[in-house]
Order: C-alpha cells, then sequence, then structure tokens
C-alpha cells in the first residue's frame, strides 16, 4: 500500500505543491527515490535512516521506493527530509493519522533535529493558496513563515516534537502572526556626516523620490562612495508588496536570518568591481538569484565603475530597461525581478583628476579617452542623473555647522514617492523612473516654455530618444518635489543640467 504526505517544491521564486510517496514490499533491503531527485535529495535516504533509528523508531527492512510527484520538475535541496521521514514512518505503522491538510519541510540531521531552509515564505504562500490548513516548519524559520496569515505555522525542533504532536501527545502551538518591523534606519550612516557636496546631496534626494539611476563621477577622496552609502537612510518606506517580493528573494537566496520575518529595510548591496557576469545576474545549474536581483527595491551600487569587467556592465543593460533579469540554461529558465536604483561611482581619469581645477592631471589624452571608453555609451545613456563630486573645499569641510539629517530629507522623499504611488495606483508603477512611453505622454506634461528649453537641449546637445525621456523623468520628479502638476521651467532646467557631464568627459 501506497503512503504519502504532502510538501512543497521550490523553483526560482515559485513555489509547488509536492505529494512525498513511499512504497515498502518484500524484496531485497533497497531505499530509492525518484521523481527527478538532484543530489541533495538522494542524499535524504541516509540523513532519514540515521533519523529514524537514533529517535527510537524502527527503519524497515525492505524495498522502499519513495516518489516525488509531480515527477517532471526537477526537486532540489534537503527540504523533503521531513515528508520522507513522515511517509515512511505512516507506511510502517509507526505513525498513524490525517495529514491530507497539512505540508511538511525541513531538513534533519542525524540524530533528529530539524534544520533550517532555504525559501521558505514562498513555499509558505503557496501552501495557503494550495488550500493547506497547516504547515510544518523548521523553528528557526519559523518567523518568517508567521508573516503569512491564513495558514496554521508549527515550527518543529526535532522528529520526536511532531511524533507527539501528530499521535495525540504534547501538541504544538502555531506560531503567532508577525507583522513586518518598523524599518530600522540607524543601521545606515547618515548624511549629517558630510560636509558639503550640496549639489550631490540633492540629486541623490531626487534619485531616491524617483527611483532614478545616478552616476557619481568626481576625483579621489571627494566623498563619493560615501555619500553612496548613505543613500539607504533617505530611501521612502517600502509598500507590503515590496515587502514580500523583497523578502521571497532573499528567502531563496537563504538570507534571512533566524528569528526575523520579512525584510522591512530596502536592501543595499556593493558587489566588488572582480563580480562576473553570473555573479551580478544571477546564475547556476539551476539558476539563482545574483546581485541585481538581491538588491531588488533597493540600491545596487557599483564603486570605480570603470574597473568592472565590460561584459559585466553590459550584462546590466537589458535588466535595467525592464526591471527582470532572464537566465536560461539547459535544465530550466527563470525570471527574477531586479527593480533596482543603480548607482555608480568612478574618477574621470586613470590619475582622478582629469578636469579638476586645482590639481592637474597627468593622463595623455588617449589614456583618459581609453579609461573613460569603458563605460559604454548605451550604459552611459541608462543612467538618468550624471552629477559632478568636486573635491570638498576647506571651508566645508572645516566648519561646525550642522548639516541635514537623513531622518529629515527622508521625510521630503516619503511625501514625494507617496504622491507618486497614488498617481500611479492604477498603472501598476510606484514612481517615475518606472513610467513608460505612453505613461510619459499623459503624466509628463510641460508648460510652453518648458517645451522650448527641452527643445533647445535636444538639438543642442545631440540627446538620444533614451535621454529625452530619462530628462523628463527627472524633471517630473523635481516637479513633485515642488507640488507642482505640470512641468516647469525651472524643474526641466535642472534636469537638463544632470545630463550635462557626458558632454565634458565623453566627448574629450
Amino acid at each position: 500500500m501506497v503512503y504519502s504526505s504532502n510538501s512543497m517544491g521550490i523553483f526560482g521564486l515559485d513555489a509547488f505543491k509536492v505529494q512525498v510517496e513511499a512504497n515498502i514490499e518484500r524484496g531485497l533491503p533497497y531505499f530509492g527515490v525518484v521523481g527527478l531527485p538532484d543530489a541533495a535529495v538522494k542524499e535524504s535516504r541516509d540523513r532519514v535512516r540515521a533519523a529514524i533509528t537514533n529517535c527510537g523508531f524502527t527503519f524497515p527492512v525492505a524495498r522502499i521506493i519513495v516518489n516525488l510527484a509531480p515527477a517532471d520538475i526537477r526537486k532540489e535541496g534537503p527540504i523533503y527530509d521531513l515528508p520522507i521521514l513522515i511517509s515512511l514512518l505512516s507506511a510502517t505503522g509507526q505513525l498513524s493519522g490525517d495529514y491530507d491538510d497539512s505540508a511538511f519541510i525541513g531538513e534533519l540531521s542525524l540524530s533528529g533535529d530539524v534544520r533550517s531552509i532555504n525559501g521558505v515564505l514562498p513555499m509558505t504562500i503557496e501552501a495557503k493558496n494550495a488550500g493547506f490548513k497547516n504547515i510544518f516548519v523548521p523553528y528557526d524559520n519559523c518567523s518568517e513563515a508567521a508573516a503569512i496569515e491564513g495558514i496554521n505555522v508549527y515550527g518543529v525542533k526535532n522528529v520526536y516534537e511532531l511524533c507527539s504532536h501528530l499521535t495525540g501527545g504534547k501538541e504544538l502551538s502555531p506560531a503567532k502572526y508577525t507583522p513586518p518591523a518598523e524599518p530600522n534606519h540607524t543601521i545606515y550612516p547618515d548624511f549629517c556626516q558630510v560636509k558639503g557636496q550640496f549639489e550631490a546631496k540633492r540629486a541623490l534626494e531626487i534619485a531616491a523620490a524617483g527611483g532614478h539611476n545616478i552616476l557619481l563621477i568626481g576625483p579621489p577622496g571627494s566623498g563619493k562612495s560615501m555619500l553612496a552609502k548613505r543613500v539607504p537612510s533617505i530611501l521612502p518606506e517600502m509598500t507590503f508588496d515590496e515587502t514580500i517580493e523583497t523578502t521571497k528573494i532573499h528567502s531563496v537566496a537563504g538570507n534571512i536570518s533566524s528569528g526575523h520575518s520579512l525584510v522591512t529595510e530596502r536592501p543595499f548591496r556593493s558587489p566588488h568591481h572582480t563580480i562576473s557576469p553570473a555573479g551580478l545576474t544571477g546564475g547556476g545549474t539551476i539558476p539563482h538569484p545574483g546581485e541585481i536581483s538581491l538588491a531588488h527595491n533597493g540600491v545596487l551600487f557599483l564603486d570605480e565603475l570603470p574597473e568592472f569587467p565590460r561584459s559585466t556592465m553590459e550584462a546590466l543593460r537589458q535588466p535595467l530597461e525592464d526591471g527582470v533579469v532572464t537566465i536560461s540554461r539547459v535544465t530550466a529558465s527563470l525570471s527574477y525581478p531586479c527593480s533596482i536604483i543603480l548607482i555608480g561611482a568612478m574618477n574621470p581619469c586613470p590619475c582622478g583628476y582629469f578636469g579638476n581645477s586645482v590639481r592637474k592631471c597627468v593622463c595623455s589624452p588617449s589614456a583618459v579617452a581609453k579609461y573613460l571608453s569603458r563605460i559604454s555609451g548605451p550604459l552611459l545613456d541608462r543612467f538618468d542623473i550624471h552629477i559632478e563630486v568636486p573635491a570638498v573645499k576647506f571651508e566645508d569641510i572645516s566648519n561646525d555647522l550642522p548639516s541635514e539629517r537623513s531622518s529629515e530629507i527622508r521625510k521630503r522623499v516619503n511625501e514625494t514617492r507617496k504622491l507618486q504611488q497614488e498617481r500611479y495606483k492604477e498603472c501598476g508603477i510606484t514612481c517615475n523612473a518606472k513610467l513608460t512611453p505612453g505613461m510619459m505622454e499623459k503624466y509628463c506634461k510641460l508648460d510652453s516654455r518648458a517645451v522650448t528649453i527641452m527643445k533647445n537641449a535636444f538639438d543642442n546637445m545631440g540627446l538620444s530618444a533614451r535621454a529625452y525621456d530619462k530628462i523628463l523623468k527627472v524633471a517630473r520628479t523635481i516637479a513633485d518635489m515642488d507640488c507642482s502638476e505640470i512641468i516647469q521651467p525651472q524643474h526641466i532646467t535642472e534636469a537638463i543640467r544632470y545630463r550635462s557631464l557626458d558632454n565634458k568627459y565623453w566627448k574629450v
């Protein structure tokens, strides 16, 4: 007779129901697992065997076949240890009961302890959608699963606890629903620690308010990295949908700490320039999220941008445009969301002082051109804002006047972002940077003088169609910060100024 238990599987960010069937019959001792398992799933045989015997149960000496259905989807990871154990104990009569309304996921130690796993949040969401009333998860993943209402979440520490609960002994208490914690902005450095650089701060505030990509250019020691690392402290609060999306990615990647539920702070990722294209966009036999997806709904900071390999930088182009990265392999093709604010920081030349009015550049014109050419025109076009970060003056760095705190900037950013969310609530977007060409015709209205300024800039600066769109989106954000429904001349002029550095540096 076949005995079964329910479990869940994970494929990219999508979870699916798995039925774990166990059949025991006479024959030479054998323990096989079928249903397209990977190596980690096949190793479940040894973990389950040891856990059963070490917990005082009897492991059957017989021919055992465990099937993971559906058999046409690849199963990976150690998450099926617990349901396999439940099916075997039921098949041997050591455990009885009706578990059709329950799902089991978890890795077993050889002693019977239940260890944490990745991807608990998306599996819990799918278990609820599939109609399960209960889900049994490792105790360390309990807080993460309990963030989902409408399903009883039981945190299991070991096999003894689970079997006692299922046989009517000491019952486990379902975990209480854990609402998302308030974001803790104090974990990030504050903008009040930055002296001077008022134009750069203004540009970063606009980028945060509208979700725009920004490129910082300046000499060494001017504070480019210092400014970028403080951007998370002024980012707007995440919506609940953004929180769920972000947590699902980090859950699959195994970045959720024990005792934590949802990711409420916008991510900030800053990979080293030696990162490979696969490390940035995602990869593996069954593709896992890369840095660009781990930064979803947050910031991806690329310091010393020209030092990144050309292939790595060019791999950003399509994901930045689409907000999704698709990774295709022989065994699978998966898509991960990657709606990010990209911040790049770079020197204008190898020595760092090209165009500097105080210190002379020692690079030859050809060396400068070669260095700047590492940033391709199409990638440069995808930065909405280009801002120069000059060396800090002595008067700015030595004064004791208090600078504006991140909390004050964040209030303005939140107000601007809420205005955009209200405006675009029927459009499926949350900020100006995501406007499509069709939406721009409706929402980026310019007055007559602003149209004239934009026309002159387009003709004189040789702007591309993408650059034109970027300027309008930035101008829309600046107008929103002024609570203006129509884009005025001062808004479009400031937005154009943030696209002028490519004429200074890339036309040498």
